[in-house]
């Protein structure tokens, strides 16, 4: 079964800058290692000086979440990400049938 994965979370206006080529940087690494297909947006709207991102990974190999964690430990981007990160899971419908 094929898992997508979308993780949001907040960002100060200030640090948006510097977390962008960070977050961008893992991104591309985690596409070429794992064959995956990756994403980043943001809400349009600022709210109270945060930025509200989602990252996007497309049909996940098992083991993917440990992999993301440690590249996020390693690139030390926890500094730069205002609270928590929240993980959301989604397959395909004709697999859940």
């Amino acid at each position: 079964m094929s898992t997508d994965l979308f993780i949001y979370y907040r960002v100060r206006d200030e640090d948006a800058a510097a977390l962008l080529p960070r977050v961008m940087a893992l991104q591309q690494s985690l596409k070429q290692e794992c064959g995956i297909v990756t994403g980043l947006k943001r809400r349009p709207e600022t709210r109270d000086g945060r930025q509200t991102w989602m990252e996007i990974y497309l049909s996940v190999p098992t083991g993917f979440e440990a992999r993301l964690e440690q590249a996020l430990s390693d690139q030390g981007l926890s500094s730069l990400i205002d609270g928590a990160r929240h993980t959301e899971h989604f397959v395909d419908i004709s697999t859940c049938a």
